[in-house]
């Protein structure tokens, strides 16, 4: 493994030491008193060039101490925000509204919104286009532990849903699917989940496929050992037509790290290659995304104070990362992060994630922040 050490602040990026922000800018896509905005990296995010939709939680601000800041007895919807200036403004979806994207008995966070008619999942009968040129995905889960999951997908950018639709349990005690696919083709689209171990607690990834537009799914390969506590959340790009690498959110005792594995042979086993985030407190997801010069670009929270987010470049397919880039360092506690990140068509990176900070307050809201890449 091989990890660099040092520290990169970008001209625009907030530091400590108060450098003042040029080049990178944060923008707010969702702030309301009172309410809690969560975790981009559960639901996802979509790009058409300049248009960005991504989707968050919106519930009810509630102090909980050390855990997420969302009041468990009050309902939680899943909401969308969309930019058509590559993330410069953002205006909001309410998709249930419409009868889309309904919590199906999310058990984590908050309670069912009353009234709402809940679909039922369903099998899907395949005939999805994944290289519709319109198309989004998105993957729910019921519980971290031992559930069900199911996906719905778009394929008029997020305006309309099908679904939901149910995963398989792939002979394992549950799946806790966040969103991470990769289109392969037509009928071809390869899925990164988080199954309960064998005693029904959270989670080791593994990798699945679909060959038949949906229809059926096959599982391919686990990503790692079974852990000692947790291993969850996939981020995953593919590098060539065999080679994946996948980030993965790790965490033993009060501490939480991000490991890399590598795939050379398109998902059907994977190797250990590189700890980009050795420390992140708590722990965080990471999200990340192969940029137009060919390099991979990670983004992540640090849950360890001081209370930030960051970003790793690899120029070698994530076998070494270059310094940490601090993108911000003004959050007010550790329940941020969770980012989701795309690059523009003009190069420059939008990473939407939540957050909280001295100036707004202590309710958790859902930022963007655009930056500039280091030149290779």
């Amino acid at each position: 493994m091989n990890v660099m050490t040092g520290v990169l602040l970008l001209a625009g990026a907030t530091s400590a030491d108060g450098a003042v922000p040029m080049d990178v800018h944060h923008v707010k896509v969702y702030y309301e008193p009172g309410r809690f905005g969560g975790w981009p990296a559960n639901h996802g995010v979509w790009q058409w060039g300049d248009e960005i939709l991504v989707g968050f939680s919106r519930g009810y601000y509630k102090d909980l101490g050390d855990r997420h800041h969302i009041d468990r007895e009050k309902p939680e919807e899943h909401w969308l925000a969309r930019s058509l200036d590559g993330g410069e403004t953002w205006t909001l979806e309410h998709p249930a509204e419409k009868g889309f994207l309904i919590p199906q008995g999310e058990a984590l966070h908050g309670i069912e919104t009353p009234g709402l008619p809940i679909p039922e999942s369903r099998p899907c009968p395949g005939g999805i286009r994944f290289d519709h040129p319109d198309f989004a995905m998105t993957v729910r889960m019921s519980s971290k532990d031992a559930g069900f999951s199911r996906f719905y997908y778009s394929c008029d950018r997020g305006h309309t849903w099908e679904g939901p639709f149910l995963l398989p349990q792939f002979d394992t005690a549950g799946i806790a699917a966040r969103t991470d696919y990769i289109v392969d083709g037509p009928d071809t689209c390869t899925l990164f989940l988080t199954a309960a171990k064998p005693d029904g607690n959270e989670g080791r990834p593994l990798c699945v496929r679909t060959e038949d537009g949906g229809a059926t799914w096959k599982f391919l390969s686990w990503i790692g050992p079974e852990p000692k506590q947790y291993a969850i959340m996939p981020a995953t790009v593919r590098l060539s037509e065999n080679v994946l690498i996948t980030v993965i959110r790790k965490r033993e005792g009060p501490i939480g790290w991000l490991d890399a594995y590598r795939s050379e042979d398109n998902g059907l086993s994977w190797e250990l290659c590189s700890t980009p985030a050795d420390n992140l407190g708590p722990g965080n997801p990471g999200a990340m995304i192969r940029l137009k010069d060919g390099r991979v670009c990670l983004t992540y929270g640090n849950r360890a104070a001081p209370y930030t987010i960051r970003a790793r470049l690899s120029d070698d397919g994530g076998r070494s990362w270059g310094p940490e880039i601090i993108l911000r360092d003004n959050g007010l506690s550790q329940d941020i992060g969770y980012p989701r990140t795309v690059q523009r068509p003009d190069g420059r990176i939008v990473t939407v994630y939540y957050f909280c900070d001295p100036e707004t307050g202590p309710e958790r809201y859902i930022a963007a922040t655009i930056w500039t890449p280091p030149t290779p």
